[in-house]
This record gives structure tokens, sequence and C-alpha cells, in this order.
């Protein structure tokens, strides 16, 4: 993959829980993780259709620089559009070149 194709600067956000000091409870707050470059595709049809078979959820690709530690319990903020993470998948090469995220919009848990 060129470099060239990772033209959206996204935000890789990751669930904080604390507290509510007042009323006990806990809550989720979403912290800024990294700043990465990314290519956001959304499914075509065909994709979209068998995607259905596994994960009826996922709606696009977003595919970023490898980088440790990315969980599926994080998200992808685009310029305020929210991407659930259902996977992190390595590339098939070396496994530590890129990582695909199967992801669907919409806000995740906060």
């Amino acid at each position: 993959m060129r470099a060239g194709t990772l033209r959206h600067q996204v935000v890789i956000e990751a669930p904080q829980h604390e507290q509510d000091p007042e009323t006990g409870a806990m809550r989720t707050t979403w912290v800024e993780w990294a700043r990465v470059w990314a290519r956001i595709e959304p499914l075509s049809a065909r994709d979209f259709i068998a995607a259905q078979a596994v994960q009826s959820e996922v709606t696009a690709r977003i595919t970023i620089r490898y980088r440790e530690g990315v969980t599926a319990a994080m998200r992808i903020n685009h310029s305020g559009r929210l991407y659930n993470i259902h996977g992190v998948l390595p590339d098939a090469r070396s496994g530590r070149e890129y990582l695909t995220l199967p992801a669907s919009e919409g806000v995740n848990h906060g």
C-alpha cells in the first residue's frame, strides 16, 4: 500500500472509566490515544453482503500503519464521525506494516 492512500487524519480514542464523585456511578469518557493517518473505505455492496454473514454491523474498513496497542475496545474519530472498531487485523505479509480495522459508524459506549 502506498503512503498516499493514507489521506485521512484520524484520532484513535481509548475509553477511560472514572467514578462520579457525587453519585458514585461509573462513567466512560474517551481520551485521545493517538493521532494517525488512515484510509477509510466504505464497504461496497458486495463486501457488505459478504460481511453480513460474519458481522452485520461492519460498514467500513479503516487501514492505518502498524501501531502496537490498538484494540477493539477503542474507537476512531474522523472529523466528528465515530467508528467502532470490531477487530484488529495485521497485514498478511509481515503482520507489522499495516493494521486493518473493520468498523461501523456510530457512538461507542458513550
